[in-house]
């Protein structure tokens, strides 16, 4: 018989109702402290020519954030671990569409 601390984990998630649409993000910004990586999601906008102030000329893409993310780096290795499955996943359940080349 199992115990309470030899039983697996099972984790359930609640979305609050207001958040139950989602974000839709197409850009993602990350950065990191020793403490914590923060993931950035992002809207880009219509993107620009700019000048640096050193004069080079650059595009400028503005990137609206929707949602940031504090993350401990012990949880990262899971977090790319997960989502290097669900994308495994999806490349197996959804094929690229054939070229037309």
């Amino acid at each position: 018989m199992t115990t309470p601390a030899d039983a697996p984990l099972h984790f359930e998630f609640t979305v609050p109702e207001a958040e139950a649409a989602g974000r839709y993000a197409n850009f993602l910004g990350v950065w990191h402290t020793a403490h914590e990586f923060t993931l950035d999601f992002a809207v880009t906008q219509p993107a620009g020519p700019a000048q640096t102030p050193d004069g080079d000329t650059v595009t400028r893409v503005p990137c609206q954030v929707v949602a940031r993310i504090k993350v401990p780096p012990t949880v990262m290795f899971d977090f790319l671990r997960t989502l290097n499955e669900n994308l495994t996943q999806w490349e197996q359940n959804f094929p690229p569409a054939p070229s037309t080349s």
